[in-house]
């Protein structure tokens, strides 16, 4: 009987979110953004995440003109499906409407090579690749130590070595990619405008003011001060309250 209960409350849970969805892209499609905004937050407030509610969030903000929420809702997005690229286009198309335009200092050498590489897949899906050379090592093992020819040994042998190899490449991948997105703590800027710190008071000097929709990168946090690097490497310290981080 208690099982019966917790099936048929599961199924009214999953029934009540996919109507707060779809009310929610029903009044996008009505163009009332408002009361979709309202529809969605539901959904996060149920804990019912997902890239494409984020997604539908930031184009309802981006509707209403709201830069940093809309900026702030595409990032969401992309960190629970980093190669959309529908997602990747609706928050170039936001950030053209930020007032700061910082530049993007490009990374050089070993280390871009290596997140180029990397960060083409999601630190799960590295995962999985891990497991399928894993599949695939045992294959091969299994072909050496059955085959009775020898040149069926050699390939099968010769097989083993190049899975170990790339499932060692694909298990490196997966821890890198899993630091980095634990290390990366991208933060955008919601105050309308707001002072850089040279230090983590109020008095310090001013470094640089930021607008609202701007992307900063959080290093560390000291009381209510965060301190910030932006795409050009530019530091400094910012109010808490100035910004929201997206992890």
């Amino acid at each position: 009987m208690k099982n019966i209960v917790y099936i048929v409350l599961l199924i009214s849970q999953v029934f009540f979110a996919q109507n707060g969805f779809e009310k929610g892209n029903d009044l996008y499609k009505n163009g009332k953004y408002e009361q979709a905004i309202d529809a969605y937050t539901s959904e996060l407030t149920a804990k019912k995440q997902s890239a494409e509610l984020y997604f539908n969030l930031g184009n309802c903000y981006y509707k209403l003109n709201k830069v940093a929420p809309a900026i702030y809702n595409y990032e969401k997005a992309l960190v629970l499906k980093p190669n959309d690229s529908d997602i990747a286009n609706n928050l170039r198309f936001a950030q053209k409407r930020t007032v700061d335009e910082i530049k993007v200092v490009p990374k050089v050498g070993f280390a871009k090579l290596l997140r180029d590489f990397t960060a083409n897949y999601h630190y799960n899906t590295w995962a999985w690749i891990s497991v399928a050379f894993s599949a695939l090592f045992l294959v091969s093992f299994l072909g050496y130590y059955f085959s009775a020819l020898t040149l069926n040994k050699r390939l099968f042998f010769f097989g083993m070595f190049v899975m170990l190899l790339l499932l060692l490449i694909s298990v490196s991948s997966a821890f890198f990619e899993k630091s980095h997105f634990i290390n990366e703590r991208p933060a955008i800027v919601f105050a309308e405008m707001t002072d850089v710190k040279s230090e983590p008071q109020n008095k310090g000097a001013s470094v640089v003011i930021l607008h609202e929709g701007t992307k900063v990168f959080v290093k560390e946090t000291v009381d209510n001060w965060k301190k910030v690097q932006l795409t050009d490497g530019t530091e400094g310290w910012i109010d808490s309250n100035a910004i929201q981080e997206v992890k």
